[in-house]
């Protein structure tokens, strides 16, 4: 097992005290650098840097950085949140690390889903239902992967399985934190 310790520190923004959420950094007892080209190529990060190494997911429209000795998380409702997303991270971690001779490392950011593709699928109706204020704006959040075609009640059975076969093709929709 690669990491095995961490120390949650849950904070609120700086620049925001007032805001609702709360942001986590889980301090690594471990160095899992040489672990991070798995993660990213398990997971699909969404941008990998590799100086010094790390790899950003963005998942239910959170960002989830992950350094060799340091994982941050924003926008979450609570600790207990904080706990769940790191402790299933700490899985992935060690599954990759143990699978590594399987994987091919990478070290570029998984293919991003461009908001002009996802716009000409959607019915730029403009009318709300999916809780954002314009298409343009629920396809931005699709790019994110926080929105899909279950989020938008005005697409057709054919617009709604067109937008599910582009949404596929990018692996960051896939990701679960059971």
């Amino acid at each position: 097992m690669l990491l095995e310790h961490y120390e949650l520190e849950i904070f609120n923004s700086k620049c925001n005290p007032q805001a609702m959420a709360v942001h986590c950094y889980a301090h690594l007892q471990e160095d899992i650098s040489e672990a991070l080209p798995y993660l990213n190529a398990s997971l699909g990060g969404f941008e990998y840097v590799q100086e010094p190494p790390s790899v950003t997911f963005k998942v239910s429209g959170k960002l989830i950085t992950v350094h060799g000795n340091k994982i941050a998380v924003n926008a979450l409702k609570d600790e207990a949140e904080a706990r769940k997303i790191v402790e299933w991270l700490k899985r992935e971690i060690n599954d990759v690390w143990e699978r590594r001779a399987e994987i091919t490392p990478s070290f570029q950011a998984a293919p991003r889903p461009q908001l002009m593709e996802i716009l000409k699928l959607l019915p730029k109706t403009n009318c709300k239902a999916c809780g954002e204020p314009t298409c343009m704006v629920f396809a931005a959040r699709a790019t994110e992967g926080v929105k899909d075609s279950s989020n938008c009640p005005e697409l057709t059975p054919e617009a709604k399985a067109k937008l599910d076969a582009y949404l596929a093709r990018f692996h960051f929709a896939d990701v679960e934190m059971a």
